[in-house]
C-alpha cells in the first residue's frame, strides 16, 4: 500500500498530463498544414506524413522501453524534465525549417524530419513517465478513478488544441500558434523540477528485467490482453489527428471559397468533439472499470471504437455533419480504450519493475502506432482517406474478440473482479523469498 499522496501533488500531476498532451497533439495537429506551406502536395500528402510519425516512433521504439527501465533507476522526474526541455528547445526551430533548409542546401521538409524525430525523443522521456507515476500515486482500489482523472486531463489537452488551439491559424498565423507549443513545454519542465516528488524504491539493477517481464506475461493473460489492446489502440487518436486532418485539409481543394486555414479549423472542430466525448464518458468508464471490471470495460471500450471507425468510411464529404456520428462511437470507445488496458497493465506489474513493465506496455503501443500509421498513409493514397479508420476499426474488432475469449474462459487476474493484483502478489513474494 502506498503512502497517502497530498492532493496537491495529484493536481500537479495532472497539470502536467495536460500541458503534456497539449504539445504533442499541437505538433501534430499543425504538422499537414505546415507541410502543406512547404509545398507538399496531395498526390504523396499521406505517405509523407505517415512516414514522419512512422519515422518518430521507430525513434520512440528505440527509447520508450529503456527509458522505463532508467525510471526505475534514477527516478520519473530528471527524465521528464530533459525530456521537456528537448522538447523546448526543438520546437523553437521548428517553424524556421524553410529558411534552414536554404541556409544548408537542403530541402525544409528534409529539416523538419530531423526536428519531429527530436521533438518526439522529448515526448517519449515525458509521457511513459507520466503514465508511471500515475501508478506509484495510486493503489489498486483507487487507481481507475484516478486514471480516469489523468485521463480527462489527457482528452483535455487534446480537445483544446483542436477546438480552440487550431483555430487560431487563420487570425495569428500558424508560426505564433506553433510557438505556443515551446511555452507548453517549458512550464512542463517547470512544473516537473519543482511541483512532482518520486515515490517508488529505486531498483539497483543495471540491466532491463526483459526476462521478468515475458514471464510475466507469459503468466498473466489480462497483461497480454491488455499489451494488445495497446497495439490496437494507442494509435486511434494518432490516426484520427492525423488523418482526419490531412484529409480535411486537401478536400478543401475541391470546394470553393474553403481554405486550408479554415478547413483545419473545421477538421479541429471534429476531434474536438471526439475530445469532448472522451472528456465527458471518462468518469462513467472509471466507475465502469472499478465496479463492472478491467477486461470487460476493455472488451466494451472495443466494441464502441470498432463500430465508431469502420463507420468513418460511409462519409463521403468529411465537411457534412454525418461525420459527427461515428466521430461519437469513436470517442466514447476511445476513452475505454485508453483507460482500461493502462489500469490492468499497472495493476498487474510489479511495484519494483513498474517502470520496466509499463516501458514495455508502451513499446507495444508504438510498435502498434508505426504498424497502423504506415499501412494507414499507404491506404489514404492508394484507396480513400478514409481507409485508414476501416482498418483500424477492423483491427479493434479482433481485439474485442480476444476480450471476450478471455471473459469466456474467466478473469481470475482481474483485480476488478476480486481485489487480488499480481503487483501485490508478485511483490510479497519477492519479499518472502
Amino acid at each position: 500500500m502506498s503512502p497517502e499522496i497530498h492532493p496537491s501533488l495529484r493536481n500537479s500531476l495532472y497539470l502536467i498530463v495536460a500541458l503534456s498532451m497539449i504539445f504533442m497533439t499541437l505538433v501534430l495537429a499543425t504538422q499537414p498544414l505546415f507541410l502543406k506551406g512547404l509545398g507538399l502536395e496531395r498526390d504523396n500528402a499521406g505517405f509523407v506524413n505517415a512516414n514522419i510519425q512512422v519515422i518518430t516512433e521507430l525513434v520512440d521504439l528505440l527509447f520508450v522501453g529503456y527509458l522505463g527501465h532508467l525510471s526505475d533507476r534514477f527516478g520519473r522526474i530528471p527524465i521528464m524534465y530533459y525530456g521537456f526541455v528537448l522538447s523546448a528547445v526543438t520546437a523553437a526551430v521548428t517553424p524556421f525549417c524553410l529558411e534552414i533548409g536554404l541556409a544548408l542546401g537542403i530541402s525544409g521538409v528534409a529539416v523538419f524530419y530531423v526536428a519531429r524525430i527530436l521533438m518526439s525523443i522529448g515526448s517519449t522521456a515525458v509521457w511513459p513517465q507520466l503514465g508511471t507515476l500515475t501508478g506509484d500515486y495510486t493503489t489498486p482500489n483507487n487507481r481507475p478513478m484516478l486514471l480516469a482523472k489523468v485521463g480527462f486531463m489527457t482528452a483535455f489537452g487534446a480537445t483544446l488544441v483542436y477546438a480552440i488551439l487550431m483555430q487560431l491559424p487563420k487570425y495569428i498565423g500558424l508560426t505564433l500558434v506553433m510557438m505556443l507549443s515551446v511555452a507548453t513545454a517549458v512550464a512542463g519542465a517547470w512544473l516537473s523540477r519543482h511541483f512532482l516528488e518520486e515515490r517508488a524504491p529505486l531498483t539497483q539493477q543495471e540491466q532491463f528485467p526483459f526476462g521478468e517481464v515475458m514471464g510475466l506475461l507469459r503468466q498473466e493473460r489480462n497483461l497480454r490482453l491488455s499489451f494488445l489492446a495497446a497495439f490496437s489502440s494507442r494509435n486511434d487518436m494518432v490516426i484520427i489527428g492525423l488523418f482526419l486532418m490531412t484529409w480535411f485539409i486537401y478536400f478543401a481543394d475541391l470546394l470553393p471559397n474553403v481554405t486550408h486555414a479554415q478547413a483545419a479549423g473545421q477538421a479541429g472542430m471534429v476531434i474536438g468533439f471526439i475530445g469532448f466525448i472522451i472528456l465527458v464518458s471518462l468518469p462513467f468508464w472509471g466507475w465502469l472499470i472499478q465496479n463492472l471490471g478491467r477486461v470487460e470495460s476493455l472488451t466494451l471500450g472495443m466494441v464502441l471504437s470498432g463500430s465508431g471507425f469502420t463507420a468513418m468510411g460511409l462519409i463521403m464529404n468529411p465537411f457534412s455533419w454525418w461525420t459527427f456520428l461515428p466521430a461519437l462511437f469513436v470517442g466514447l470507445g476511445q476513452a475505454g480504450c485508453l483507460l482500461a488496458p493502462q489500469t490492468l497493465a499497472l495493476d498487474l506489474a510489479p511495484t519494483h519493475m513498474r517502470g520496466s513493465v509499463m516501458g514495455a506496455f508502451n513499446t507495444v503501443g508504438c510498435i502498434g502506432i508505426i504498424f497502423f500509421i504506415q499501412i494507414g498513409g499507404f491506404l489514404f493514397d492508394l484507396l480513400s482517406p478514409t481507409a485508414p479508420f476501416i482498418f483500424t476499426g477492423l483491427a479493434n474488432f479482433v481485439i474485442m474478440a480476444y476480450g471476450l475469449w478471455v471473459m469466456r474462459t474467466g478473469s481470475r487476474d482481474d483485480p476488478g473482479k476480486n481485489g487480488s493484483t499480481c503487483n501485490e502478489f508478485c511483490f510479497d513474494t519477492e519479499q518472502k523469498s
